[in-house]
C-alpha cells in the first residue's frame, strides 16, 4: 500500500461518499488509487469551486465535505472557497497535491507554500513528510474540522509521499490532541443565571445565528421558544432555525433584516445571543444590544464571546447541549404583552415596494417560489441583490436556506447547489443568483451535465453588478462606476449550448404557469427572470 491508497482508506473510513476536484500531476498518484475506491469523484470545473460544492456537502449532511486539487494554480484556486467556508464555519477537508518533498523550497515548478497561504483562514493545516503519518493526520483533521467551532482543515501531501510505501495502515480508533479539547457542555452555574435573568426579564428575545444549524439545535431552540412563549430572531446565516411563517419568529435582524426584527433585538431587556458573532453586518452598533438590557451570549468559541460586544453573561458551549440543559430547567416568566408589541410591529412595519409592472418583481417572485417548491427543498442564495431579497422573501418551510453570509462569495450558489444535490438527490434544490455571480461560476453547467446532477438555476437579470450600482446610487449620487454587464451572453443560447432546458420570465403576468413549469421535473433548467435594473432592495 502506498501513501495514496491510504488516503483513501482513510476517507473510507470516514464516510465519505463523494470528492470533488480538479486533477493534475500533484495529485495523480491520489486520483488513481481512488479509482479502486466506491467514492465516488466529481471533476469541477474550477478549483474554487471544488470548495463551495464541498461546502454544500457538509451543510446538508452535517460532516466534513472534501475537495481534492493539484499543487501551484490548483491549490491557490482552491483558496477562496476555503475562506468561505472559514467565516461560515463549515467543516471542510481540503487535499492538495504538492512537488516533491526535496523539492520544497526551490521555487519549482507548480510549486506554492499553500499551508503558509490559508494560515489566516484554516482551523488547522497540516504538510505530511512522512507516509506513516497519513493515518494519524487524516483522523485529526476530521476530527478538528468537525467539532468546537467547525471550519476548514488543508492536508497538503507531496507527490513522492503520496507514492511511498507506508510500513503498516492502522486508521486510528480515537484522537489525542493535548491543546486542543473544544468545550460542548455549558457551565451549570452559568446556566442557572441565564434561567434566573429570563424569569425576571419583560422583554426576551433569543437571536440565533448559523452556529444553531451547524450545531443541529434547530429542535430545541424551537422546543424552548415555543414552551415558554420566547421570540426568535435570527441573522443571515440562522435563517432557517425556525420556519419563516412560526409565530414566534420575527424575521432576520442587521443592515438588510427586518425593521420589526431590529426594533425587537433592540427594544429587548434580555438578549440571548447563540452561535452568531455579533459581526456589523447583523449588529451595526453593538452598543444599541448591550445598552439598557441583559446580554447572554452562547457560542461554542471562546473567542468570540465578548469580541463585539461585551456579554453580562457568557456562556461556552455547544448550542444543542445547553438548549437541552435549558429545557431542563423551570421558567416561570410570562411574555405575553411582549409578544403582543411585537406582533403589532410584524404586522405594521413590513417594508412597502412599488415594483415597475414591466418587469419581474423579484420580491414577490422569490416568495410565490418558495410557496411551491417542495417542503423540504433547498435554496442557495447567492451574493448581492439576489441574496437581500432571498433573505427578505424566501420562506422556509422544512428545508435549507444557503448562502455566503461571512466572505459574501459572488458565484457560491451553483457549485454549492450542487455539492447540496449530491448529498440530498432526492430534495429539490435551487440556485438563484444575479446575472453578475451567475457569470462567475457558470461554466459549472458542464459538471452538472457530465455527472447527471440535476440542479434547477435562477438568474435574476438587471444588466449589473446590481449591489454596488445601488451602493454608488446612494453614495455616489449615480455616478455608476464598472457596473455595466453589458457583453453578457444570451443565456438561451447558453443553455442550449449546454442542452439545458431554458424558460424567460419578462415580467410577473405569467409568473404562476412559469414556475409551474420551472418545478415540474426534477432535471436541470436554467430560468431567467428579467428585473428592473433600477430595483432597491
Amino acid at each position: 500500500m502506498n501513501g495514496a491508497d491510504a488516503i483513501i482508506k482513510c476517507l473510507e473510513a470516514e464516510g465519505v461518499e463523494t470528492v470533488f476536484g480538479y486533477p493534475g500531476v500533484a495529485i495523480c498518484p491520489f486520483y488513481n488509487s481512488i479509482l479502486e475506491s466506491d467514492i465516488r469523484t466529481i471533476l469541477i470545473r474550477t478549483e474554487q469551486n471544488a470548495a463551495h460544492a464541498a461546502s454544500g456537502v457538509a451543510r446538508i449532511t452535517g460532516k466534513p465535505g472534501v475537495c481534492a486539487v493539484t499543487s501551484g494554480p490548483g491549490a491557490t484556486n482552491v483558496i477562496t472557497g476555503i475562506a468561505t467556508a472559514f467565516a461560515d464555519s463549515i467543516p471542510l477537508i481540503c487535499i492538495t497535491g504538492q512537488v516533491n518533498s526535496e523539492l520544497l523550497g526551490s521555487d519549482v515548478f507548480q510549486e506554492a507554500d499553500i499551508t503558509g497561504a490559508v494560515e489566516s483562514f484554516v482551523k488547522y493545516s497540516y504538510l505530511i513528510k512522512d507516509v506513516n503519518e497519513i493515518p494519524r493526520v487524516f483522523k485529526e483533521a476530521f476530527y478538528i474540522a468537525n467539532t468546537g467551532r467547525k471550519g476548514p482543515v488543508l492536508i497538503d501531501i507531496p507527490i513522492d509521499i503520496q507514492n511511498a510505501t507506508i510500513n503498516k495502515f492502522k486508521y486510528p480508533e480515537e484522537v489525542k490532541l493535548r491543546t486542543y479539547k473544544p468545550t460542548v457542555k455549558g457551565n451549570a452555574v452559568q446556566i442557572k443565571k441565564v434561567i434566573k435573568e429570563l424569569e425576571k426579564a419583560k422583554r426576551p428575545i433569543i437571536c440565533a445565528g448559523g452556529g444553531v444549524l451547524l450545531s443541529d439545535a434547530q429542535e430545541e431552540l424551537r422546543r424552548f421558544s415555543e414552551e415558554h412563549q420566547i421570540p426568535v430572531v435570527s441573522t443571515m446565516m440562522g435563517i432557517g432555525v425556525m420556519p419563516t411563517r412560526h409565530p414566534m419568529y420575527f424575521g432576520m435582524v442587521g443592515n438588510n433584516g427586518k425593521a420589526y426584527a431590529n426594533r425587537a433585538m433592540n427594544e429587548s431587556d434580555l438578549l440571548i445571543m447563540v452561535g452568531a458573532r455579533v459581526a456589523d453586518r447583523a449588529v451595526s452598533q453593538p452598543d444599541l444590544i448591550t445598552k439598557g438590557k441583559i446580554l447572554v451570549h452562547i457560542d461554542v468559541d471562546p473567542a468570540e464571546i465578548g469580541k463585539n460586544a461585551g456579554a453580562t453573561i457568557p456562556l461556552v458551549g455547544d448550542a444543542k447541549h445547553i438548549f437541552q440543559d435549558f429545557l431542563n430547567e423551570e421558567v416561570t416568566g410570562n411574555y405575553e404583552d411582549w409578544l403582543n408589541t411585537l406582533c403589532e410591529y410584524r404586522s405594521t412595519m413590513e417594508k412597502k415596494r412599488t415594483p415597475n409592472p414591466d418587469y419581474v418583481d423579484p420580491a414577490a417572485f422569490i416568495t410565490r417560489l418558495s410557496e411551491k417548491m417542495q417542503d423540504d427543498g433547498v435554496y442557495v442564495a447567492d451574493v448581492g441583490q439576489n441574496q437581500i431579497w432571498s433573505c427578505g422573501y424566501h420562506i422556509v418551510k422544512e428545508g435549507q436556506f444557503l448562502t455566503s453570509g461571512g466572505m459574501g462569495t459572488m458565484g457560491y450558489s451553483i457549485p454549492a447547489a450542487l455539492g447540496a444535490k449530491v448529498a440530498a438527490p432526492h430534495r429539490q434544490v435551487i440556485a438563484v443568483c444575479g446575472d453578475g455571480s451567475f457569470q462567475m461560476s457558470m461554466m459549472e453547467l458542464a459538471t452538472m451535465k457530465q455527472h447527471n446532477v440535476p440542479v434547477k438555476i435562477i438568474v435574476l437579470k438587471n444588466n449589473y453588478l446590481g449591489m454596488v450600482r445601488q451602493y454608488q446610487h446612494f453614495t455616489y449620487k449615480d455616478h455608476y462606476s464598472v457596473v455595466d454587464l453589458s457583453g453578457s451572453p444570451d443565456l438561451e443560447k447558453l443553455a442550449a449550448a449546454y442542452d439545458i432546458p431554458f424558460l424567460r420570465l419578462m415580467n410577473m403576468e405569467k409568473v404562476e404557469e412559469t414556475i409551474d413549469a420551472f418545478l415540474q421535473k426534477d432535471e436541470s433548467m436554467l430560468l431567467e427572470c428579467i428585473i428592473d435594473p433600477m430595483d432597491l432592495v
